[in-house]
């Protein structure tokens, strides 16, 4: 986002971008999926509205955090990886159909899923390393992307900008599809088309494939060098 930010705003001084797993305008769909993760942080009262860096080791909104982090992944995967995955599976010794509900995740006889306390794990995570206030400020900025926005729409935007673009998507992500990538490549006059990325796991597959997406920098990096 940054990066098509950077080729709208300065044409002439970035010579090249690669945009992988991402869209020219953030949509409501997205909108609606951090809305829900934003609304878990400020519903903590631990929270505080925003003032709790005086509070105690342990004390701040890290139950909510955590929760938001539980949504968010979710959204950074695929279906069929997490069915692969976990299926139904429950957590050894204990009993999804049976267990008790009202039981905390991670307490004996709960009737957590496997799926259930991997996201708990990676909630668990996040909440000791993040910030809640930063959390809700990265998702406000990127809520509010928009590099059309005030420019005339995408197209018009990016328009000035010739230089050697990059834009890749991976064939399982749901948070940011296909067509996504599409129309920013087609608003980019350096783009010669959308390259795919083949993964199971959704949105992270930029992450989890390595490889091949490095083989698509590399062939961007030597356009680049062509055009000097």
């Amino acid at each position: 986002m940054r990066a098509l930010e950077w080729a709208a705003t300065h044409p002439t001084r970035v010579r090249s971008i690669a945009a992988v797993g991402t869209t020219a305008a953030t949509t409501a769909e997205h909108i609606a999926w951090a809305a829900a993760q934003t609304a878990a942080i400020r519903a903590d009262a631990r929270f505080a509205g925003g003032d709790y860096y005086d509070a105690a080791d342990g004390e701040g909104p890290h139950v909510r955090l955590g929760i938001a982090r539980m949504i968010a992944h979710t959204t950074y995967r695929s279906e069929p990886e997490l069915h692969t995955r976990f299926g139904r599976s429950v957590q050894p010794d204990d009993d999804g159909i049976e267990g008790d509900v009202l039981r905390g995740p991670g307490e004996p006889g709960s009737g957590q899923h496997a799926i259930e306390s991997y996201l708990a794990h990676h909630a668990d995570k996040l909440a000791r390393r993040f910030d809640a206030n930063t959390y809700l400020r990265i998702v406000h900025a990127v809520n509010t992307h928009d590099v059309g926005r005030g420019r005339g729409g995408a197209e018009a935007a990016l328009a000035g900008f010739a230089g050697p673009a990059l834009v890749a998507a991976v064939d399982s992500d749901r948070l940011y599809p296909l067509s996504h990538s599409k129309e920013l490549a087609a608003a980019l006059p350096g783009c010669e088309g959308v390259d795919l990325l083949h993964s199971d796991v959704g949105h992270d597959g930029f992450l989890v494939e390595s490889a091949a997406l490095n083989a698509l920098v590399e062939t961007l990096l030597d356009r680049v060098d062509e055009d000097v």
